[in-house]
């Protein structure tokens, strides 16, 4: 008994040894210092930078073609503490934009090992944009392809389009900043505005791009290295291919087709009897888009709720508690957001001949055969369905100055 109960504690023992080895740490982990620590990606047409091209006519070329220009953001770890005594010298930027132009994406990564001590790493992946002149010409499948197999890459990155270059979203003039980070957060925004889209990570890309079906991805636009969330590119769900951008009016008119906007954007309007300036801000927004099937017919009804406040009005004579004013102010809006939706409508189905709105998902969703039946050439019919809209929109407060009652 005595030998069994010693023989139960060395086991015990020697089990912990082993247990507290494990916990030390992971054998293939890297010190921070030690590795470029990405954050953010930009993807552009090819175009050689001043430095890349030094280098190649130095004998530092490979056999390519200069198809994408890669921009590859990494925190810079020697940013903090730069700088001289009593602070003579600018703070170095906390990030570093290195680009490699090729042909291949995971082969421009691995390029990036050739100027560097430090790999690359992506585990932090915040961000990845695409410029507008490359997404036109080549596919978003193939671009993404690479990343969607790379398991060190996250899935969560949030995708961008950007009209202009897209490595100049990932400069900016304010110290102590990371553009990649600061792209992430806007989103974060989204609460605030139905100009914000819900975010797309690169995940629900591959979704999109494997659905068919033509999408919308956020628009970022750069300039004096300050950047701005300005409407949504439109994605041909055939091709994956940009083939245009909607305003950020527009993107407005899809948020409210869609009922997926904010819950704090606002609408302008204009009192009819005086012209005067009335803002109406969300509180709910709903949506819901009705299929109509007769034969071979298709239309749709969409029924647009929402309650708000009255949250700025430039109306002397108007007074907030008065009904009458009220329904003035509640059909003032109203009209402005038919007008927001009626305009997007007309240039989905004349000018882009392309539903990004999510009309044919909801006529696969109810109308399964007919849908197998017409999803080939989908974006085709859709431009010549009708479409009706109902809005309603209901003031249920004027802010400060009191409740409806």
């Amino acid at each position: 008994m005595k030998q069994s109960y010693s023989q139960v504690r060395c086991f015990l023992l020697s089990l912990f040894v082993l247990l507290s080895l494990s916990l030390a740490g992971c054998w293939s982990s890297n010190e921070i210092e030690e590795v470029s620590l990405g954050v953010g990606l930009a993807f552009d047409k090819g175009m050689e930078s001043k430095v890349e091209r030094e280098l190649r006519e130095k004998g530092g070329g490979y056999p390519k073609k200069d198809l994408i220009t890669t921009t590859f953001q990494i925190i810079n770890p020697q940013a903090s503490g730069a700088g001289t005594r009593g602070g003579g010298a600018a703070q170095q930027k906390p990030y570093l934009n290195v680009s490699e132009t090729g042909d291949s994406v995971h082969q421009i990564v691995r390029e990036f090992s050739l100027r560097t001590d430090r790999p690359f790493v992506s585990q932090h992946l915040k961000v990845i944009v695409f410029g507008e002149d490359l997404v036109r010409r080549i596919s978003l499948e193939p671009l993404t392809d690479q990343m969607l197999r790379d398991n060190q890459i996250r899935p969560s990155s949030l995708i961008l389009i950007s009209k202009g270059r897209a490595s100049e979203t990932l400069e900016t003039k304010k110290g102590g900043e990371v553009p990649a980070f600061r792209l992430h957060g806007i989103v974060d925004n989204q609460y605030r505005s139905t100009r914000i889209m819900p975010p797309m990570s690169l995940a629900k890309l591959e979704g999109k791009i494997q659905s068919g079906s033509s999408f919308m991805l956020q628009n970022v636009i750069a300039a004096n290295r300050e950047i701005k969330f300005a409407g949504a590119a439109v994605i041909k769900g055939r091709t994956n291919k940009l083939i245009g951008f909607l305003n950020e009016t527009e993107l407005e008119g899809i948020m409210w087709i869609t009922g997926k906007g904010s819950k704090g954007g606002v609408v302008k309007s204009f009192d009819k009897q005086t012209e005067q300036l009335i803002v109406y801000e969300i509180k709910s927004m709903k949506s819901k888009i009705t299929p109509r099937v007769n034969g071979s017919n298709i239309s749709f009804d969409v029924n647009i709720e929402s309650e708000g406040r009255l949250s700025e009005d430039w109306v002397e004579s108007g007074d907030p508690f008065d009904n009458e004013f009220l329904k003035r102010a509640e059909k003032a809006a109203e009209e402005e957001v038919n007008r927001l939706v009626h305009h997007v409508t007309k240039k989905m189905q004349n000018e882009y001949i392309t539903d990004v709105a999510g009309f044919g998902n909801q006529l696969r969703i109810e109308h399964p055969k007919l849908w197998e039946k017409v999803k080939a050439d989908w974006d085709q019919i859709f431009s010549k369905v009708p479409i009706k809209y109902n809005v309603k929109l209901t003031i249920t407060d004027y802010g400060t100055l009191g409740s409806k009652k």
